[in-house]
């Protein structure tokens, strides 16, 4: 799979999401669907938006004890995504469990990757709220390690640790990068941030855009800004 840009689809329902994606005349950007929109909608707006051409990334980093995520894993195999995720925190045998519910009959399967630390954590919160008190970079090198281990295709991680990963589990292991924002744009809730240049010089494959791109004036617009500046 080539690097690209995937936009957020954070919306409330199936309204707003579509007309966002009806906005987009020329291109059928690779979209993110997350816990928002998918608790709202369930399973048929991941068909639908299929059906319309787009690949799909399934955001719900499921994380729970091995055998149920395998179960839940299995039914999503059937959506016919393109990536899935889970929490490495989970542990490696929850990890080798999710691969297995995820892998068809035919041994098919979408990609598999795994959250290491959310681009909201820092170093402070990691250590207070989390007991965590290991340097964020360690963490996040041992949690892909960990992932490629298990045989998962890739990580999600900031921009600022996507060449670190690659450093460490070579560099057909993806990284996945939220935490991306323009130069001129708000950081949000995100606090490991970059630009969509410097998330390409640093190394992602992949960065998740929500809010810079579906809240513009002009979301179109703002796409394809993202697009030139990843994509260069």
């Amino acid at each position: 799979m080539a690097k690209d840009v995937i936009v957020a689809c954070d919306f409330a329902g199936a309204e707003q999401t579509f007309a966002f994606l009806d906005s987009f005349t020329e291109e059928k950007p690779f979209v993110k669907i997350g816990m928002e929109l998918f608790y709202a909608e369930g399973p048929g707006i991941v068909r639908e938006i299929k059906a319309r051409g787009h690949r799909i990334f399934l955001d719900l980093k499921l994380h729970d004890i091995p055998n149920t995520v395998k179960k839940a894993m299995s039914v999503l195999s059937a959506l016919d995504v393109d990536i899935c995720n889970l929490h490495a925190a989970g542990t490696k045998a929850m990890m080798q469990a999710a691969l297995e519910g995820l892998t068809r009959p035919d041994g098919s399967r979408p990609l598999l990757i795994a959250v290491t630390q959310l681009t909201s954590t820092d170093q402070e919160s990691m250590e207070n709220d989390l007991l965590i008190h290991a340097p964020i970079d360690e963490v996040v090198m041992h949690y892909a390690k960990t992932a490629r281990e298990a045989g998962l295709d890739g990580v999600v991680c900031s921009p600022l640790e996507a060449g670190k990963v690659h450093e460490a589990c070579g560099g057909g292991f993806l990284t996945v990068t939220p935490g991306v924002r323009f130069a001129d744009g708000d950081k949000g809730d995100q606090k490991r941030v970059t630009t969509p240049g410097e998330a390409r010089l640093l190394g992602s494959d992949y960065i998740v855009v929500g809010r810079p791109i579906t809240a513009a004036a002009d979301p179109v617009a703002a796409y394809r800004r993202c697009v030139k500046e990843f994509l260069g």
